[in-house]
Parts: structure tokens; sequence; C-alpha cells
């Protein structure tokens, strides 16, 4: 389908109002190589306002802006009427470089131009590594709901019987052993109960505001390590309210955040940021309109033997750590139609939370 001609009789941004539906970023530019629109998406991906943008040469926003200009050219030459190619933008002060899969469409009409679309070469990758992540997840959720289950009916009879055992001893150095079998029977009962909570209580839906929750944890933090433990905010205050189970969003923000600090063993920081995230693919569902929270850490990073299984019940990287925290935060998240992604090396960490809000 060719692309719209250029009207300078109506206002641009009417004329290509409806490419701010498309996910991908769609940049306007006319013969000069000037932008006459950017959607939404475009907006986001390139960190450029209509206001700074519109007027401005596209290709003088980039450090290597010379592949822009030769597409223009091309197309002036009629040399194609749409191509496709993969590029490297960089902005000036801004890194890491954009790698981008570039559609460029000819425009209809005397002053000629072009339609830029882009895709991140990684938005597939994201894609498909959300969804094995949302397969297993799935998978191994069952399979600790029908274990812990079937481990919960013989907890109980080999405390009772433990105790009925003990009342008949008259050796105390014997009654030691019984009260082993006791406190590990309630210790597994325990960690079967957090393995279930998730799946027992009803959520209670209510209006959410994020940074009340980003607040709760902070503080929450701040009690537990008093010392050394910096927390920084970067919030984003257009966010809307959305419905939502605020205790249950409260647990998975606190569960990654003092996953961070124990990584950090309580000194070095941890920066809270929301965003809004425009046209967007969360748990195969596109999303207008999104929540995203990272909560950030400049710790030693996740064990890259333990990376991809992070999600997974029982898997820690810390002595000691029950392996059951993040596990939980990705099922909450998950009851809210959001998932949670993890980026990390060392001296860097970022969780990121995406949930749709519309």
């Amino acid at each position: 389908m060719a692309a719209p001609p250029i009207n300078r009789r109506k206002h641009p941004q009417s004329v290509y109002a409806g490419l701010d539906l498309l996910a991908s970023a769609v940049v306007v530019i006319d013969a000069d190589g000037r932008v006459v629109f950017l959607n939404e998406p475009a907006e986001q991906l390139f960190e450029i306002s209509p206001r700074s943008a519109i007027g401005t040469h596209f290709s003088r926003m980039f450090a290597n802006g010379s592949q822009i200009d030769a597409l223009l050219e091309e197309a002036a030459n009629d040399r194609f009427g749409q191509k496709s190619q993969d590029i490297v933008l960089e902005r000036p002060g801004r890194a890491p470089a954009m790698q981008l899969q570039t559609t460029a469409v000819t425009l209809d009409g005397h002053t000629g131009g072009l339609l830029l679309e882009f895709r991140e070469n990684d938005q597939r990758l994201r894609v498909d590594r959300e969804a094995r992540l949302l397969d297993s997840a799935n998978a191994n959720r069952e399979l600790v709901r029908n274990l812990a289950h079937e481990i919960k009916n013989p907890l109980g009879g080999i405390r009772g019987a433990a105790q009925l055992l003990e009342g008949e001893l008259q050796s105390p150095a014997l009654r030691e052993y019984t009260q082993v079998i006791v406190k590990e029977a309630d210790r597994l009962q325990m960690l079967v109960d957090r393995l279930l909570a998730p799946h027992r209580h009803a959520r209670r839906v209510v209006a959410v505001n994020i940074h009340e929750v980003c607040e709760r944890v902070r503080s929450v933090l701040l009690a537990e390590f008093p010392r050394g433990l910096q927390l920084t905010r970067d919030y984003d205050a257009s966010l809307p309210e959305f419905p939502g189970d605020r205790e249950q969003l409260i647990q998975a923000v606190l569960n990654l955040a003092r996953n961070a600090a124990q990584a950090l063993q309580g000194r070095g920081e941890i920066c809270l940021k929301t965003r809004v995230a425009r046209q967007i693919t969360i748990a195969r569902r596109r999303c207008r309109l999104a929540l995203d929270l990272h909560v950030i850490d400049n710790g030693p990073g996740i064990p890259e033997s333990i990376r991809d299984r992070i999600f997974f019940p029982l898997v820690s990287g810390r002595d000691g750590g029950s392996g059951l925290g993040l596990s939980l935060a990705q099922t909450f998240v998950q009851q809210h139609g959001g998932i949670i992604e993890c980026d990390s090396k060392p001296g860097f960490t970022d969780f990121r939370i995406l949930l749709p809000l519309s």
C-alpha cells in the first residue's frame, strides 16, 4: 500500500495521526530531509519530542546520519519505491548505538520525501525470550503446586507420628531425635505454604499508585539496611493509577529490591525508576500503554550459571537463600498480566517490571 502524500495544507500531525497506533517507530521526512512527523514509538526510541524534532534535519540528530541522507538521495533519483536494510544509528552523547531494521517508503506527490519505519533488531529476540520465559514459568509453577500438595499431606502424618512417639519415650536423649523430626517437618511445612501462597488468596483489586508502592518498599529497605545502602528515585510523575492488588505488587517489588540489597550486602546503590512504555508487547499481548518499572543495582551481578533460571522456584545465587523471592515476584506480576525481565552483568543488574495500563 502506498504511503499517503505529504499535504502541507493540513497539519502533519493530524494527517499521520494513525501512525501512532503502530508498534514500530515511524518518522516522515520531506525532500530536504527535515522531520515532518514522528509517532509516539519514534519519540520513545530516539528520545526526542515533536517540538524539538519537527522542521529539523533528521540525519543531523545522529553522529552517523549519512545513512539517512543516502536513502533520501536514492529516493530522489527514483532508485526505489520501498527499500529495507539494517542500519546503525548513534545519537551524540548517548549510548549504546541502535541496531535497527529500517524500511524506507517514497512518498507520493511533488514534495517527495520518505516514510521511515524503524524496528529494533533485538525486539524479536525479546519477544521470543519472553514467550519462552512465560511457558517455562507456567510449567514450573504447575509442577511446584502439584509437588507441594503431594508433600503437604504426608508431612502432617510424619509430624503427628513423631509427637506420639515422643510421648512414649522415657529417655530425654531419644526425645531430642523426635523434636528434630517435628522441627524439620514444621520447616518443610512453611516452605510448602510459601510455594502455595500466591494461589491461596483472592486478589484484592484497588486503584494502585505505583510510586506509593515504591515508597513503601524504599522505607522497608532503609529500615532493614540503615547503613551503607543508598536508595535513589527516578520517577515519571505522569504515570496514571491502575487497578491491581497493592499488597501483591508491594511484595513483588520488595522481593526484587531486597534481593538486590542482599547481593550488595547492604552497601551499594539501588535505583527505583519508573517510565511509561508505549506500543509494547507484554505476555503476547499488544499494549498501547504500559508501566515500565526498573530496580537497578550496582552489585556483582547474577552468576552466569543461573542467569537463565533465576525465576525458577528454589534457584538461588546466595548461600542460605530459599530461591522463592524472584519466583513469587514473577508470579504476582504475571497475575497482573505483566512480566519481569532481567539484564545483568558485573556492576549492573536491572530487573524490569512491565505491566499493561491500557
